[in-house]
């Protein structure tokens, strides 16, 4: 739809195709990312100050909007208002240019991310991983050059530590990602998600023991990538002030949290299409969804990654071709369950995320490092090996493999044609998969529904009452003043 568009544009214009399909796709991921983003920053704001409040026994933001759902707006206009101000010291132009660095590469990593067979604004990008990860990189040279250009330590401090951890959790961070490439056959985003299509025993964190935990490796490395606590060391607020943004201001200081909570969704959005299915359901054809549409994801995947989808570009020709009812309001629909189910699976990545800042206490710049190079690194390195080696010893029959031979992608890992020993393992880590989940949120569960009844625990009851208890209660060693004075004289 968009080439078309750029082709009118082009023979009434006279420009050349390119440049205008350019202008189009800029317009139309400005239109439609910037205020996802905004809207994205704005409510993660809020639910992070909800989260922490819930943690710490008090109710968070609640006065501004139903629940406080506005203080991020109010808190966006406060800073609209505020004078931007660049101190005497810094280089003006690179201080201005930081937060934009900052910013930019989180808003195109959103044009790779599938949040649908369709909904995906470069269907086409058979890189699509490595693009990611190469945006992504980039983030930090922001975080570098905001430090750099204020002229404070302050700043300087918290942006050598980002170069210290960034540089080096991206290493881990990417060899897991390349045990899951290694299993699916592909870096291209769309078929990852079509691979996945079959259940939840057939998403790529349930593939082998090695990638299973490769998946935590990877969420471990994101905390560090994200800034995250216990990986918070460049702001480090306790001991830095607010490390790499100490001296912004007003809108600039806003992007420096806009893109941490984007990146914080993009990195989610990157586990879930990699490890967790993607836009597919855990029911997977059984889902009641799939049945009302008619859509068989098993079926639609192998055609799509045999390439007997290529070709249709037309929604309504697609739809039939998927054997889809409804024609293309029909796919709208499905790509539209298929995006909740992207977004659904990324924002609990996310309040994860949230759940540690406000649990885990920050840890040294040298835990951090020897974390990294004596812990994840050796670990994502053997994974990595460990996967290569179960991929070259457990593999689809002959039969199997000449059936698939037309792709590189493991289409016999979605259609379950492979051998007992890897079904037994898929379900075996299946079931330790969901029961580790379900055992969590019950966790999460019971303290929502025991919130206004369960006693609250404190470690010094009797000299430190916690909640709602707003008396002193003396400790049993405790003596007045003139008792003190009566003992010492």
């Amino acid at each position: 739809m968009l080439a078309e568009i750029a082709q009118n544009l082009s023979t009434t214009s006279g420009l050349p195709f390119w440049v205008c399909l350019a202008a189009v796709k800029t317009l139309v991921a400005a239109a439609v990312f910037l205020p996802a983003i905004s809207l994205l920053a704005m409510l993660s704001i809020w639910a992070e100050r909800k989260v922490a409040g819930h943690i710490q026994a008090r109710l968070g933001p609640k006065h501004v909007g139903p629940f406080g759902i506005l203080q991020s707006l109010a808190d966006g206009i406060k800073l609209l208002c505020k004078e931007d101000l660049v101190p005497a010291g810094a280089d003006s132009f690179l201080f201005r240019l930081a937060p934009y660095l900052a910013f930019a590469p989180v808003l195109a990593a959103f044009l790779a991310i599938p949040f649908g067979p369709q909904f995906v604004f470069e269907a086409g990008l058979n890189v699509g991983l490595l693009y990611l990860l190469a945006i992504l990189g980039i983030e930090v040279m922001g975080v570098i050059l905001s430090g750099w250009a204020s002229n404070s330590k302050w700043a300087i401090y918290g942006a050598m530590r980002e170069a210290c951890q960034m540089v080096s959790y991206e290493i881990p961070l990417g060899v897991a990602i390349l045990c899951g490439v290694l299993v699916a056959g592909t870096l291209n985003l769309v078929e990852l998600g079509y691979l996945q299509g079959g259940g939840i025993h057939t998403w790529l964190f349930y593939q082998n023991p090695f990638i299973f935990i490769a998946f935590f490796i990877y969420f471990i490395a994101s905390l560090a990538a994200s800034k995250r606590a216990p990986y918070d060391l460049p702001e480090g607020e306790s001991e830095l002030v607010a490390g790499f943004h100490t001296e912004y201001s007003g809108l600039r200081f806003s992007f420096f949290f806009f893109a941490e909570y984007a990146g914080m969704f993009v990195v989610g959005c990157i586990q879930a299409v990699l490890f967790l299915g993607a836009w597919n359901s855990p029911l997977g054809p059984a889902d009641p969804i799939y049945l009302a549409l008619g859509y068989d994801p098993v079926k639609v995947g192998a055609d799509f990654l045999t390439g007997q989808l290529a070709g249709f570009t037309n929604w309504t020709d697609i739809a039939g071709q998927m054997g889809i009812k409804g024609g293309a309001f029909g796919l709208f629909i499905l790509n539209v369950y298929g995006m909740s189910m992207v977004i659904g699976k990324a924002l609990l990545v996310v309040f994860i995320h949230m759940w540690l800042r406000w649990t885990l206490p920050r840890i040294r710049i040298d835990q951090v490092m020897h974390g990294c190079v004596k812990g994840l690194l050796p670990i994502s390195l053997a994974m990595l090996c460990g996967t290569a080696v179960w991929i070259a010893l457990v593999q689809p029959g002959e039969e199997v493999a000449a059936k698939y031979a037309s792709t590189t992608a493991n289409v016999a890992h979605l259609t379950s044609e492979v051998g007992s020993l890897q079904t037994l393992t898929q379900w075996v880590l299946t079931i330790l998969g969901v029961g580790l989940f379900a055992f969590y949120a019950l966790i999460v569960f019971g303290a929502f529904i025991t919130r206004r009844t369960a006693p609250r625990k404190g470690m010094f009851e009797d000299v430190m009452p916690i909640g709602s208890e707003i008396a002193f209660t003396r400790g049993p060693g405790y003596l007045s003043q003139e008792e003190r004075s009566l003992k010492q004289s």
